[in-house]
């Protein structure tokens, strides 16, 4: 049976605050070859790895990350207290500069990088472009975007030869001229807005699954076609695999 490849969803999330070094060293520790993260502009511009809308459930205050500067993200933790407590209290909120340190550490790394909408839609698709393309291109071959919009994956690709991957709303984008017409390296998808069953073709590309932990799931996702599965779980699920032989 083939075994996928396994994606550090926003790092090894389920013990580390997400998108924060931290839970990206962990993961490259544990194994990890593929990493996924988040992001968005600061007001000033700056790319910071943050997945949700709003500051509070990672940092603990409210509004959204667009909304203060540079210096003053930089004053936050991404603790997560709610998952964990006091134990990371003390860990900042990681700028995309982080994750490409990591990528110059280990060569054999590759991340994807998702554009979150909030920041393409608060800053616009080409400044949003303007201020993380460029410091992709020296890990031109060790990173792809992604992205839920599609118009933004267009833009880049009209900017970069950097891969690129749509995520999936629904299944049935792939029939649609948007997607088709992007030749996309790589197609993300949530495992409930799969086909409940068959193969999973896509029009180009290889597909990668979220949100997965158990290791027999990632297996029968392999046999129906997916390349890669994206989890929270990155160490549990390498070390599943370790006993399996994979």
């Amino acid at each position: 049976m083939p075994a996928p490849e396994l994606v550090a969803h926003r790092g090894w999330a389920l013990r580390y605050p997400e998108n924060t070094r931290l839970a990206l060293r962990a993961a490259i520790e544990a194994g990890a070859k593929y990493l996924e993260c988040d992001v968005q502009l600061s007001a000033d511009g700056a790319p910071f790895l943050f997945h949700d809308p709003t500051l509070e459930r990672l940092c603990g205050v409210k509004g959204p990350l667009h909304a203060r500067r540079t210096d003053e993200l930089e004053r936050l933790f991404a603790s997560q207290a709610g998952s964990f407590g006091k134990r990371f209290q003390s860990e900042p909120v990681a700028r995309l500069e982080h994750v490409l340190e990591l990528l110059e550490l280990h060569p054999d790394v590759f991340c994807f990088v998702e554009l979150k909408r909030v920041a393409l839609e608060h800053h616009g698709t080409e400044s949003v472009l303007e201020r993380v393309l460029p410091l992709l291109e020296g890990y031109r071959e060790r990173c792809a975007l992604i992205s839920f919009s599609v118009q933004a994956l267009h833009a880049a690709r009209a900017r970069s030869e950097i891969a690129v991957g749509p995520v999936l709303e629904d299944w049935g984008e792939l029939r649609g001229d948007l997607v088709r017409s992007l030749k996309a390296e790589y197609v993300f998808c949530d495992i409930q807005r799969l086909p409940s069953e068959g193969r999973l073709r896509l029009p180009s590309g290889r597909l990668a699954v979220y949100e997965v932990a158990n290791p027999d799931l990632a297996l029968e996702l392999a046999e129906r076609g997916a390349s890669f599965v994206e989890t929270f779980a990155i160490g549990e699920m390498l070390q599943a695999f370790g006993h399996m032989g994979l």
